[in-house]
């Protein structure tokens, strides 16, 4: 069992409000919406250079150091300053899915069975003090990420690199990852323990984002961390809660096809009160009117003022995360190792009155597979248990009754106090309502969210029934399905994220076949195969998939939404 990876996933969707901060994570929204739904910023004349764009957020950006972030794509405002190997394609929609080369000059070369991948940089890449930028330089950022001391990025490599499991970082280990190897300085090799298709796509965290061992600090980095990319870091105050970014001179557009880097300066505030953030954007008035906000959603109420005012609704972005909300079971578990039981459960429960309970269809999609409606996940179409919109309580009824329980049973369902619209109290009041259709009586369990987490991600304590969620940490198949599913994945001393506890030899294998992969299409085929497959045995309840709104200043500009973050892409837009 490989616990860092399955350490990695799990604190992607943990923490998906630090993903979307940050513009992915996690971890971080809209899809590229175009002229249909109408896509904010969109108005006649080209996207012009200057001025200031403010970015209005909740949460920080803390850690400001590419070691220690976790991102999607190499996050939002982090993308600013810190370039990778490789990076999400800067496009709208499902274009946006796509993982394109940034500081390499492809995305990268795997050899036959995809356990190396070999890069090689771009020329005239420099830092922000004009020194160039060499592949001794990505070598060192990959190994500071090991550092115990710079904890809190990614942790795949720990996983995937030889020798990674016990390597202890650059400070303790002055002779280096053997299996991160330099040639020359424009090249990089990464020796991994198994096949790996997906490497690419790891490839667009920060912590492949080049670190010159000159200038490296430890953990003092973040205070002033070399910018790479087209802007660097002049003020930050409190931890992230004031970032100031502003141009880097030496960053050349030539070497970069993704950022358009228009505003002069960045202007970063967090800590922020969502309504305050969500006011503040919808009056528009002094700096406001060139702000954004990479962290925070409109609700239910701020959607009818919106749906009221055209000027308002047309500068709403629309799009879609990786997500998937869901009710999970844990068959170790009576009454839910019994599949009928779990069937009957199913075909129970009303996707309308869920997803109205999330804040309605704006908000939320009701979902029938564990997978996202994406292509790049594999998204393939099914409905075992078919209910229609508001779920089938004869059927449940008649499985129930199958199952040894004629005159229905009492079950708990243990859901977060949080007032998310996702695991929290309003979707598990909507549950219980539909399951008492079917002569099902659930007895609700809330419990405050570290508690509710502690328990949901326990083998020992997880209870039988749930409320439970899952983000990617990019837009395919493989980050989604094998933590959940993949049996040597599941953890018996810490956080556990395959509810089910499955371990069936079959699955396993056909994880390990896909990752041999690196035709990305071709596996996305297989994983929408296998989500098919395993959603056959009702190991859990697929129930929305969450939408993201978000307003822009008015004076804003060229507004991005990708298929990949879900949240307009800051190093796309322009202010009037």
């Amino acid at each position: 069992m490989r616990r860092s990876s399955v350490i990695s996933r799990r604190v992607a969707a943990a923490a998906v409000s630090l993903v979307l901060a940050s513009g992915a994570v996690a971890c971080a929204g809209p899809e590229g919406t175009g002229a249909k739904d109408g896509t904010p910023g969109k108005d006649s004349g080209a996207p012009r250079k200057g001025g200031t764009l403010t970015v209005l957020n909740s949460e920080p950006q803390t850690d400001f150091d590419p070691a220690r972030l976790y991102t999607s794509g190499g996050g939002n405002v982090p993308s600013l300053v810190f370039r990778t190997l490789t990076t999400r394609n800067r496009e709208e929609g499902a274009a946006g899915t796509q993982v394109v080369p940034d500081l390499a000059t492809d995305t990268g070369r795997p050899n036959k069975d995809a356990t190396e991948w070999t890069f090689t940089l771009k020329e005239g890449l420099k830092f922000e003090d004009g020194t160039p930028i060499t592949s001794a330089d990505i070598k060192h950022g990959v190994e500071r990420s090991f550092a115990a001391e710079l904890s809190g990025g990614a942790p795949y490599l720990r996983d995937w690199l030889i020798g990674g499991d016990t390597y202890q970082g650059p400070y303790k280990d002055k002779k280096g990852l053997a299996s991160v190897a330099t040639p020359d300085a424009r090249t990089i090799v990464f020796k991994l323990r198994k096949p790996e298709g997906e490497f690419p796509f790891v490839a667009t965290q920060t912590q492949f984002t080049p670190v010159p061992k000159a200038k490296d600090t430890g953990a003092k980095y973040e205070e002033h961390p070399l910018s790479s990319g087209p802007y660097k870091v002049v003020r930050n105050e409190n931890d992230g809660e004031r970032l100031v970014l502003e141009r880097n001179a030496h960053w050349d557009p030539k070497t970069d096809e993704e950022r358009k880097a228009y505003p002069d300066r960045i202007d970063v505030r967090s800590g922020l009160d969502e309504a305050v953030i969500n006011q503040r954007l919808a009056t528009s008035t002094g700096a406001d009117s060139a702000a954004v906000t990479t962290d925070t959603n409109l609700g239910p109420a701020e959607l009818a003022q919106v749906g009221s005012d055209k000027a308002l609704a047309a500068r709403v972005g629309t799009g879609h995360f990786g997500y998937t909300n869901y009710l999970a079971f844990n068959p170790k578990v009576k009454p839910f190792d019994n599949p009928k039981v779990r069937q009957a459960i199913s075909y129970a429960v009303n996707r309308t009155s869920v997803v109205n309970a999330a804040g309605g269809s704006a908000l939320a999609e009701a979902a029938t597979t564990f997978l996202p409606e994406r292509e790049s996940f594999g998204y393939t179409p099914y409905d075992h248990f078919p209910a229609g919109k508001t779920g089938d309580p004869e059927k449940a009824r008649s499985l129930l009754k199958e199952a040894g329980y004629p005159d229905g049973l009492t079950i708990t369902l243990l859901h977060s106090t949080a007032q998310n619209r996702a695991t929290s109290p309003e979707i598990a009041t909507a549950v219980q309502e539909a399951l008492g259709k079917a002569g099902i009586k659930v007895e609700l369990d809330g419990q405050e969210p570290n508690s509710f987490n502690e328990k949901r991600w326990s083998v020992k304590d997880a209870p039988g029934f749930f409320l439970s969620r899952w983000g990617a940490d990019w837009p395919a198949g493989g980050p989604f399905l094998a933590p959940i599913f993949d049996g040597r994945q599941i953890v018996t001393n810490g956080s556990n994220y395959n509810h089910a506890q499955l371990n069936d030899p079959a699955v396993n294998q056909e994880i390990d076949e896909i990752n041999k992969l690196t035709d990305l299409k071709a596996a996305a085929v297989r994983w929408g195969a296998l989500d098919k497959k395993i959603g056959e045995q009702a190991l859990d309840v697929p129930l929305f998939h969450p939408v993201y709104k978000r307003l822009v200043g008015k004076s804003v500009k060229n507004v991005v939404i990708s298929d990949w973050t879900g949240v307009l892409d800051v190093s796309q837009v322009a202010v009037k």
